[in-house]
């Protein structure tokens, strides 16, 4: 005291705290959690760095606050609600997908995505990846080499760049259940080329090899990458039967007639019940192989073909599929040359068909007399509650009419619940 006179001893550490500040130092080799009181675990998880190795705390921690401040650290925006209200979900999910996306073929090691699959392959449902890699490019003189023995679409020479192989990763995690890829680069700036944004067929056959043995896989997306009709045969040809595929998205995309009459063999050889073909080159043809699926299918409730080109020979298709279909919901034929034959067959639909709740034909010339002749079948409809005519030209009069009749109809289902509570025996 006589030493230090600001000397007290309620200053000196507690014995425990002490220990627990020696665990927390040494955690990365000594790993010290399930011994201890639930107290004091809960101290010592809310000491832990979040930078510690995860072959360290994947499989031992389990706490979500700890995984919370991992995620909150690292990433700006987190959602947890996106990953099911699981902040240990959500860290891996990210983690592996920023890996896949910083991933460069022939230069990053590839047990950098290995030896993280034993430490995730438990948490990780979903992934999202908006861009691949391509290798580094080859010396000049290889290159030059490489270009005289191919063609581009340009009629200049390129070099066929392969991505990552997915395969060994998504056919090693049994949870995954959804799928989102895109095979471009994201700001490339002034370095930009054709090849960076190129899906080859290797890619393709690849990508194909492993979905078809994802088992779980419910929702495949493979968006803005240049998939054409061959490489929408292949996929096909791996998806046909599929057990759990619910829903299949291949918009923006290159897809034409003979990709779409693929695609129409797999609606009715699988479980599909969500299908987006926005954004192709799909015409009537595409569109009649399509109806003709649809006119047997019993699971499709959604089906896109917004931004496509498949005019009245293919609305008319699809117009008489679904006076035999009972189970398709939506449909949006926006953007598609439709005009008034299409609305002639539609004004049937509408007054047969009692699935369908939304109809979207949106930026298509359906003009006076095609409106007419929708609110003409749409009188006697009772189901319909979405149907979007903007750009349509339908006139404002049948637009009126027809949105009187919707209003009605949303009424009518809002009530519905109601009535049928107030029917139910007490």
């Amino acid at each position: 005291i006589i030493e230090d006179p600001e000397w007290c001893l309620v200053a000196v550490p507690r014995l425990t705290d002490l220990c627990l500040q020696h665990i927390v130092q040494n955690f990365s080799n000594n790993p010290i959690l399930g011994g201890l009181l639930p107290e004091d675990q809960r101290r010592l998880l809310d000491r832990l760095p979040t930078g510690l190795p995860l072959s360290v705390t994947a499989n031992l921690i389990s706490d979500e606050d700890y995984w919370k401040r991992c995620c909150t650290e690292r990433w700006q925006v987190c959602d947890v609600s996106n990953y099911g209200d699981s902040w240990k979900r959500m860290f891996f999910e990210r983690h592996l997908e920023n890996i896949l996306k910083c991933f460069v073929p022939n230069t990053t090691d590839p047990n950098q995505v290995l030896e993280l699959i034993p430490l995730c392959k438990d948490y990780v449902r979903k992934l999202e990846v908006d861009q691949f890699l391509p290798p580094v490019k080859v010396d000049q003189k290889e290159e030059m080499d490489d270009l005289s023995n191919s063609e581009s679409d340009f009629g200049f020479g390129e070099v066929h760049i392969h991505h990552y192989d997915l395969g060994p990763l998504i056919t090693s995690l049994p949870h995954l259940e959804e799928l989102h890829l895109t095979y471009s680069v994201k700001d490339c700036g002034m370095n930009f080329e054709w090849n960076l944004f190129k899906f080859t067929y290797q890619d393709c056959r690849n990508l194909a090899a492993a979905v078809k043995m994802c088992h779980n896989l419910k929702v495949f997306k493979l968006t803005h990458s240049n998939v054409d009709d061959d490489k929408t045969r292949l996929l096909v040809h791996n998806l046909l039967d599929h057990p759990s595929l619910l829903e299949l998205n291949l918009s923006h995309n290159l897809i034409g007639d003979k990709g779409a009459q693929n695609v129409g063999k797999l609606i009715n050889r699988s479980k599909l019940e969500i299908l987006d073909l926005c954004n192709n080159q799909i015409c009537h043809g595409g569109a009649q192989a399509l109806a003709q699926a649809l006119a047997k299918n019993c699971t499709l409730t959604s089906l896109n073909l917004r931004l496509n080109c498949v005019g009245d020979e293919g609305g008319e298709a699809m117009g008489r599929a679904l006076l035999t279909n009972t189970t398709l919901k939506s449909i949006h034929l926006g953007s598609n040359k439709l005009a008034e034959l299409t609305a002639v067959i539609f004004s049937q639909v509408l007054a047969e068909n009692s699935t369908l709740t939304c109809i979207n034909f949106s930026c298509n010339p359906i003009r006076p007399d095609g409106g007419k002749q929708l609110l003409e079948g749409l009188r006697g409809n009772k189901t319909l509650t979405e149907f979007d005519l903007r750009l349509a030209e339908v006139g404002q009069e049948n637009e009126y009419l027809i949105s009187q009749v919707l209003w009605a109809n949303r009424d009518a289902a809002r009530l519905q619940p109601l009535l049928q509570q107030r029917a139910e025996p007490m």
